[in-house]
């Protein structure tokens, strides 16, 4: 391959990179009476971030309700919530354990969250799962939840009155949360998290540097891949391509409607089955806000 062909390629190849790194699109067709944005966002991402992304508030402003995964405000829910996270009378965790292995995940506990199986041993596994990865982030990667920009939007729509909708229900919510994966499963994942806990940080932050690059195709190459030996891997993401069927049936109404602001995970957006190539096949146009 000659120098001009080699550098020819690479070009390209480049070219398209940039034009596919993007968090910001811009939804329109099938009939809608105005347009509509999609916001990929990362737990780990500081909101300071948004800023870097051009015309997003400009875009933002321009739409008169947000859509999320689950809008959960009230303490009805939020308490529903919990009781769903408790196992059943009939069910204990160290059932389903060797003892040395429940020994280990009680001190693992005991030294991270400062409470052990004595206490948290009605939770659910994934439950205990979640709470452990959320403790390594926060020590680990300095995650901070109240400066995370993944729920930016949702509370600036809760200080202008801006309806706050959600794709899933509270049944679906709960289901989603604690009980998508098989209990087994689920105890695997536990015992897996506690053993090699630096996996999941990698993982985490492979997640959030992909973002910040706008590499949403990526991002769903390095959850669905054979590499990926944390929690949330190749079958929480099949779960996340089937529940996306669902959810573009249900944008539907308010993108014809217009002028919905829609904030979502990147780890659901990008992909074959994504939520964006979905809407593109349901005849949506969905295009970046800002080409490169």
């Amino acid at each position: 391959m000659n120098g001009r062909r080699l550098f020819s390629l690479i070009f390209t190849t480049l070219m398209c990179h940039c034009i596919n790194s993007q968090v910001l699109y811009k939804v329109s067709g099938n009939g809608a009476s105005a347009k509509s944005y999609i916001l990929a966002t990362n737990r780990l991402t500081d909101i300071v971030f948004l800023d870097s992304i051009p015309n997003l508030f400009k875009c933002y402003s321009a739409c008169n309700k947000v859509v999320t995964e689950f809008a959960l405000q009230d303490y009805e829910a939020l308490a529903a919530l919990r009781q769903a996270a408790l196992l059943p009378d009939s069910v204990r965790l160290k059932n389903f354990y060797s003892e040395d292995e429940y020994n280990e995940i009680d001190e693992a506990l005991r030294v991270t969250l400062n409470m052990g199986l004595d206490k948290l041993g009605r939770m659910k596994p994934q439950y205990l799962t979640e709470m452990y990865r959320m403790e390594l982030l926060r020590k680990w990667v300095d995650y901070d939840d109240n400066r995370s920009s993944s729920h930016f939007f949702e509370a600036v729509a809760v200080e202008q009155n801006k309806p706050i909708y959600g794709l899933d229900d509270l049944g679906e919510t709960m289901y989603m949360t604690f009980d998508r994966e098989p209990f087994h499963w689920q105890c695997n994942e536990l015992l897996n998290i506690i053993r090699y806990p630096e996996l999941e940080v990698r993982q985490e932050k492979t997640l959030r540097d992909l973002y910040r690059m706008g590499r949403l195709l990526d991002i769903s190459y390095q959850v669905s891949g054979p590499d990926n030996k944390s929690s949330i891997s190749f079958s929480d993401y099949q779960i996340y391509v089937r529940r996306n069927k669902q959810w573009v049936k249900r944008l539907s109404p308010y993108l014809r409607d217009g002028k919905a602001f829609v904030v979502l995970d990147a780890i659901y957006l990008g992909g074959e089955g994504g939520l964006i190539a979905q809407l593109q096949a349901a005849g949506w146009k969905v295009r970046p806000v800002n080409k490169r």
